[in-house]
Order: structure tokens, then C-alpha cells, then sequence
């Protein structure tokens, strides 16, 4: 009896397999959805084996490689047949449906057996068969054997698609790698701008900033959600929440992308009429989101009226703007720019959820696309927005400057941890998308739209953080020997770069009697010429930029550096040249939006030429052009005494330099051990904080340590007292400290200094200061020892 059933199963499986292509990875061309088969069973919860007894006829072939159901509650199975041809077992990885798909269960066919492999996001995450944020089954093909396979789909009213991407073990991580780092980064840059736009809603208390963070804060929880990470991290439980999670951060969204709109384009004073639209829709997301949480048939009915309603909203917003256009109310160029981008995203998004637009690699990525582009275009447009509040809020500077001693040491601590918290993902995002622009050529503008919309936070974050250190009085010159030659070359080459790209006339003349090596900050020297170029060439749309620099001899071993930069740009009214210097003060031009910047420039040169014991002049007529010219006394070095420097940082050493790493982050580690890399003749241990810094200085010597300061167990702070204490062995208790840290404020540098370290460097790192930094201390710290 028992042999007679055997035989009767696998004579039932090859006459099913007759009428189902057998489909084998390793010897067809095909995909996989060519040759299964669909059937839409409705709200009928039939069995395996009543989805068995169903005519074969009744399933219908695929259409495409990721197939749109559109919204729907029904029931689908998809059958497809496997065949392993070799003598050993094959394991494979399939990846279907959706993330956020209710109900994904695989059932496969032995004569023996069926196994069912659950998935979905209705069962908690840690009972999916693979626990992965998609929607993925693993199984393994017996050799010589045909395996049939069900699949059964379901969903509360989302869309339901249908791929069928079949991997290897090896093909699937590999994949799987490639859109984790996409991934990441991606939502690394999201949450960085709301973040960075919450905490200047903080210092400037006006809502559009709030609005514009939480935009893009619901726009990542959207992503995520859709993406599976608010089910895997979140609510891996499942439950109510999770299964609403999608409509109620894109309800969220919808809503703060009008509120954003609506605070920024001023619309409740401009127009009455548009606003009543806005409140209008405000009330529609209202009622959307009471029906999402009412039931689950309500909650059906949600999902392609919210799609609609976004579409509505989008046609909204580029109503307001057509209508404000015509009203002559200006409108910025970035926001507009990042709006369209936005639209052209969320269209392809909500017309490919409609079943409009097919599904690929574009409509499904669209909203990522087009949400990336737009925090570019729009964190550029809240710069503007910046320079229009600080006008507003001057009046009340004086209120700042009476503050007591007790609030400006909490400020002054809040600056400081602020400075490391952004500037550490920042250097972190940096560092991986630059090694992956440098490895990766298939994804060089991808990774390229992120580096650019870091550069652009980066630069935001500098201006505000020297414009606090002014305010506070705590910006100062950190003297060093350099070349002025060459970097004021370079920085001439960049800037006639971009002269000539809008067609300027460029001319650069620099005396030949400059000298070769002088004493100063060139950071902030270079920072000098740097704004100066960057005002003359941004405010010049024809003719031409002149970049002049003479030096002449001064007493006591001095030489003047006489910098004359003129243009044929906009130029200046008599009363705006007065104001020159103000914070902000280009807020006061009638073409404030018209060009980029913050408006800090020469608030920022006029204290950093103070700061040389220089002076600055300005002379300038309006649609004529601007002179601008800087007086900056620098010490001259004796070339000797360099080069008797260079020879010692360039002698041959018999052994490599040892350099000890004290960082927590992980990925902070991965930058340093790439710049360090590049150098010949360093060696590197890299320890997690500072505890294990002090054990492993006890058992062998080095020449350097790189001091990351916030670090859990033991911070840099207290280790370097551990050291300078010498409670490590003698041969380290002087060793070389170089602070790499993200905290950029004059304090922190000060309080490093006199715990004993010996430099300090800030992140995002700068390659050639820090092999510079180690090289110049381990060579003083052998020569000491020798």
C-alpha cells in the first residue's frame, strides 16, 4: 500500500509537470516569470490543495517581469516548476512581491513532503523564513530532481507585484550589498538635512524650517516603511501599526510638504483663495488618516484615494506657483527647481502604484530619485531664507551679547557637541561616497548627487559654527609655516575655472618677488582670497574678474601681501557699501535671490583680516562693478631654516612610522585607514576607545597617536591624562597627540592643547595636514629620543 501512494504521487507530479514548463537556472535563457503561471482567486481562502484541484487553464501566464496587481485585497497563487539536472543540491534565494505585502507564503512540492516557507509583514518579523526587510524565501533543489512550486499572495488593499528574481546563494548577497550601501547613504543624507534643518528651527524659531524637516523626516519614514525597515527595526512585531505604517507616514508627508509650501511661499498673506484649497486638502488628510486607523475596509479605500490626493496635491503646489508668478512675486530659483523635481518623482511614483506607468527600475525608484534631487535644490533654497530671517531678527542682536556667563557656557557646550554630531556623519558619508566614486564607475552619479548635497550641508554647517565663533568672540589664528605661492595658485586655478564657465574674462597677476615660505594661519588665508574671488565671480554675469597680488618688504623680517580683486559685476549702492560687513547683509539687495550663499562672506573676511593685524577696503558703483583691497602682514621664514625642516621630514627611515588610532567609529576607521594607506611607511593599530588605547601603550612603543576626543568607556580626554600622567611605559608617556575630531569650536581645541596633546585636526579629514602632522611630530619626537 505504501509503495502503491509513493508511486501515484509522482505519477500526479509528472503529469503536472507536463502541463507546467519545467524551468532550470543553470541551462535556460529565460526568467523565471516565462514560464510561471497566475491565478487570481479572489477573497476566496482556498487550501494548497484546493488551489491543486483547479483546471490548469484557469492560470494565466505573466506578463512581465515584476507584474502590477494594482490595488487589491484578492488572493493570487503563482505556480512555477524548478528542475536540478546536476548530482548535487543547489541553493537559491527568491525574491518577490513587495516589502510590505501582507501575506507571502511559499509552498514547495516534494514527493515526499510540502514544505511551506512563510513571509509578509502580518506575521512577526523573526517567523519569516529568511529575516530579511524584503520579501525573500530560501530553499534547496535536490539533485536530479523537478520541484513544484506555489505562491501565495495577498494584501490589505496596497498594490501587490509580482517579481520572481531567482539568485544563487553568492548572487543574492552580492545584490543584496549593492542596495544596502545605496540604501544607506540615501537615507544617511535624509536624515542628516532634517536634522540639520531641525536644529536651525531651534536657533531661529521660525516654523518654515520646522515644516521643511519634517518633510523630509516623513519623507524617510515613508521609504523606510515602503522599503521594509519600519517592520524590521520598528514594529517587528507586526500588528496595527505596522500594517498602517505606509499610509500614515505618506499622510504625514503629504501634509508637511503643503505646510512647508504654504509657510515659505507666505501663502496665507498673498492669497486667500489658494489657501482655502490647502486647508481643504488639510481636511481630506484628516479624514484619510481617521479612516486608515477605523478599519481595515476603510482602510482599503485609503490607499488609492491618498495616491489620487497626492496627485492633487502636486497639481496644487504648481497651481500656487503659476498663479504667484503672474502676481510678479518672486519666487526662488532652487525651490522651484527642487519642486519640479519632486513632482516628476512622486508622479512616476503614484502613476506606477495606479498601474499607469509600467513597472522598472525608474518608476519604481522614482520617489528616491526625485526626493534626493529635491533635498539638494530645496536645503539650497533654505539658504536664502536664512539671510531674509537674520535681517527680520538683527534688531534683536543686542539681546544676545547681554547674556550671562552661565547661558553662554551652555551654549558654547551645545555649539560644540552639535559641531561633532554633524560634522562626524558628514565625514563618515564623505569618506565611503568618495572611495566609492573612486572604485565604483557604475554608479559615479549617484554617489556624486550625494557628495554634492553633503558639500552643501558641510558648508551651511561652517558658515553658522564661524559665524557663532565670531559672535562669541572665540575665532583665532592657528600660526603654521606654508607656501603662499601655491595655494594662492590653486586657489586662482578653481576660480578661473568658473570665471571662464560663465563666460568672464580672467586675469591673475601675482610678483614674482613673493616669498617662498612665511608664518600665518593658511587655513583662514586662504579662506580670505577665497570669498573675495567667490563674491567677484558669483556677482559678475559679464566682463570681467582681476585677481592682483603684490608683496612689499616691512621691518622686522615682515612682508605685506597686497590683494586687489576687481570685478565688472553688480556692484553697490553707497548706502548698501556702508552695511558692507553686516551679517547677512546681502540680504538687503533686491537680487537676493538671485544669487547662491549665505550672505556671511565678508562678515567672516573683514574679522579674519582684523585677526592678521590688516586692513580691508571696499570701493564700488553700482552696475559699474567692485574693487575690494586686502593689506595682510605675514613673517617671512628663512628658507634654510624650511629646508633644514623638509630634509628632516623626508630622511629615509629604517623603520616604518607606528601610529596608534583611537576612533569608535566604524566607518570614521574605514576613512582614516584609506588616507593612511596611501602614505608609504606608516603601520597603524586601530583600538575602539581610550581603555584599550592605555593597555596595548603598555605593551609597545609608538611614534603617534590619533585621538578621536568622544568615545564611549574611556574618552580622548581622559586618556591623554592617563598618558601625560605616565600611567603607560616610559618609551610612550611622550608620544605624539594629534586630536582628530568632529568638534570644530576654538574651546575644545584650547582644552586638547592644554591636556598635553600636541595637535589638533578636524574632520572631514584633510589628507595632506594630517601625513603632514604625523610626519613633522614622530620626526621631533626620534629626535628627542635620539
Amino acid at each position: 500500500m505504501h509503495k502503491t501512494t509513493l508511486w501515484l504521487l509522482l505519477f500526479c507530479n509528472v503529469i503536472w509537470a507536463q502541463t507546467t514548463e519545467v524551468f532550470n537556472p543553470l541551462l535556460t535563457n529565460k526568467k523565471l516569470y516565462e514560464v510561471a503561471k497566475i491565478i487570481n482567486v479572489e477573497d476566496k481562502l482556498l487550501s494548497l490543495e484546493e488551489v491543486k484541484a483547479i483546471d490548469t487553464s484557469r492560470f494565466k501566464p505573466l506578463t512581465s517581469d515584476n507584474l502590477n496587481l494594482g490595488f487589491t485585497t484578492s488572493n493570487y497563487w503563482v505556480n512555477f516548476n524548478l528542475e536540478n539536472t546536476t548530482n548535487n543540491p543547489i541553493v537559491y534565494y527568491l525574491e518577490t512581491a513587495r516589502p510590505i505585502t501582507n501575506e507571502a507564503n511559499l509552498y514547495k512540492l516534494t514527493d515526499s513532503e510540502t514544505l511551506l516557507l512563510k513571509s509578509g509583514d502580518q506575521i512577526p518579523f523573526n517567523q519569516r523564513q529568511v529575516q530579511h526587510r524584503n520579501t525573500v524565501f530560501k530553499f534547496e533543489l535536490q539533485p536530479n530532481v523537478i520541484s513544484s512550486f506555489y505562491l501565495h499572495l495577498s494584501s490589505d488593499g496596497e498594490t501587490i507585484n509580482v517579481p520572481l528574481n531567482l539568485y544563487t546563494e553568492a548572487q543574492f548577497w552580492q545584490v543584496n550589498y549593492s542596495q544596502q550601501l545605496f540604501l544607506g547613504l540615501f537615507y544617511g543624507i535624509l536624515f542628516l538635512a532634517g536634522i540639520v534643518y531641525l536644529f536651525f528651527y531651534s536657533s531661529l524659531s521660525e516654523k518654515t524650517f520646522l515644516y521643511y524637516s519634517s518633510y523630509v523626516l516623513s519623507i524617510a519614514f515613508l521609504q523606510g516603511a515602503l522599503d521594509g525597515f519600519i517592520f524590521q527595526y520598528i514594529f517587528p512585531e507586526a500588528g496595527f501599526f505596522n500594517s498602517k505604517a505606509v499610509l500614515i507616514t505618506a499622510l504625514f508627508s503629504n501634509f508637511f510638504l503643503l505646510k512647508y509650501c504654504e509657510y515659505f511661499l507666505d501663502i496665507k498673506n498673498i492669497s486667500k483663495s489658494i489657501y482655502k484649497f490647502y486647508k481643504g486638502i488639510y481636511f481630506v488628510l484628516a479624514a484619510l488618516f481617521l479612516l486608515t486607523l477605523l478599519s481595515a475596509k476603510t482602510m482599503e479605500w485609503v490607499y488609492p484615494i491618498s495616491n489620487v490626493n497626492g496627485l492633487i496635491s502636486l497639481l496644487l503646489i504648481l497651481t500656487t506657483l503659476v498663479i504667484l508668478k503672474q502676481k510678479n512675486v518672486k519666487i526662488d530659483t532652487f525651490f522651484f527647481v527642487g519642486i519640479f523635481f519632486l513632482v516628476i518623482g512622486l508622479l512616476g511614483f503614484v502613476m506606477n502604484n495606479l498601474g499607469i506607468l509600467p513597472n522598472n527600475f525608474y518608476t519604481l525608484n522614482s520617489a528616491k530619485f526625485g526626493s534626493g534631487l529635491e533635498v539638494i535644490f530645496l536645503s539650497l533654497s533654505m539658504t536664502n531664507l536664512i539671510r531674509k530671517l537674520r535681517l527680520e531678527k538683527e534688531s534683536s542682536q543686542q539681546l544676545v551679547l547681554n547674556r550671562t556667563k552661565e547661558i553662554s557656557e551652555l551654549k558654547s557646550y551645545f555649539m560644540s557637541n552639535m559641531s561633532h554630531e554633524l560634522r562626524t556623519p558628514i565625514n563618515a558619508i564623505l569618506g565611503v561616497v568618495q572611495t566609492e566614486i573612486d572604485t565604483n564607475t557604475n554608479a559615479t552619479d549617484q554617489y556624486q548627487i550625494i557628495k554634492n548635497a553633503s558639500l552643501s550641508l558641510l558648508s551651511n554647517v561652517n558658515d553658522i559654527l564661524d559665524f557663532e565663533k565670531i559672535e562669541s568672540n572665540q575665532l583665532r589664528l592657528s600660526i603654521k609655516e606654508f607656501n603662499p605661492k601655491s595655494l594662492i595658485t590653486q586657489i586662482s586655478n578653481n576660480w578661473q575655472g568658473e570665471a571662464e564657465k560663465k563666460g568672464l574674462n580672467y586675469v591673475f597677476e601675482i610678483d614674482e618677488e613673493i616669498p617662498e615660505i612665511v608664518e600665518g594661519d593658511s587655513e583662514r588665508f586662504v579662506q580670505i582670497i577665497n570669498n573675495v574671488l567667490s563674491n567677484a565671480v558669483k556677482f559678475t554675469l559679464t566682463g570681467s574678474v582681476v585677481f592682483k597680488l603684490k608683496c612689499s618688504s616691512q621691518p622686522n623680517n615682515y612682508s605685506r601681501f597686497s590683494i586687489q580683486v576687481a570685478d565688472t559685476g553688480v556692484g553697490m549702492t553707497d548706502s548698501v557699501k556702508q552695511n558692507v560687513f553686516d551679517s547677512f547683509n546681502q540680504m538687503r539687495n533686491n537680487h537676493k535671490r538671485q544669487f547662491g550663499g549665505i550672505g556671511l562672506g565678508l562678515t567672516i573676511v573683514k574679522h579674519l583680516v582684523n585677526l592678521h593685524q590688516g586692513n580691508i577696503k571696499i570701493e564700488s558703483q553700482l552696475n559699474k562693478g567692485t574693487e575690494v583691497y586686502i593689506d595682510i602682514p605675514l613673517k617671512i621664514i628663512s628658507t634654510s631654516i624650511h629646508n633644514s625642516l623638509d630634509n628632516t621630514l623626508s630622511l629615509d627611515r629604517k623603520t616604518p612610522i607606528k601610529v596608534l588610532v583611537v576612533e569608535d567609529n566604524l566607518i570614521n576607521q574605514m576613512v582614516i585607514k584609506r588616507l593612511l594607506d596611501t602614505q608609504k611607511g606608516i603601520e597603524y593599530t586601530i583600538v575602539n576607545n581610550g581603555k584599550l588605547a592605555i593597555e596595548i601603550l603598555n605593551l609597545k612603543p609608538f611614534d603617534v597617536i590619533l585621538m578621536d576626543l568622544q568615545m564611549p568607556v574611556m574618552d580622548g580626554y581622559e586618556a591623554t591624562v592617563h598618558i601625560r600622567s605616565g600611567k603607560v611605559k616610559l618609551f610612550n608617556k611622550n608620544i605624539p597627540i594629534i586630536a582628530v575630531t568632529a568638534d570644530a569650536m576654538p574651546n575644545t581645541k584650547d582644552k586638547v592643547l592644554e591636556l598635553g596633546m600636541n595637535d589638533f585636526i578636524t574632520k572631514p579629514i584633510e589628507k595632506n595636514q594630517l601625513i603632514k602632522a604625523i610626519l613633522l611630530l614622530s620626526a621631533k619626537h626620534n629626535l628627542k629620543i635620539a
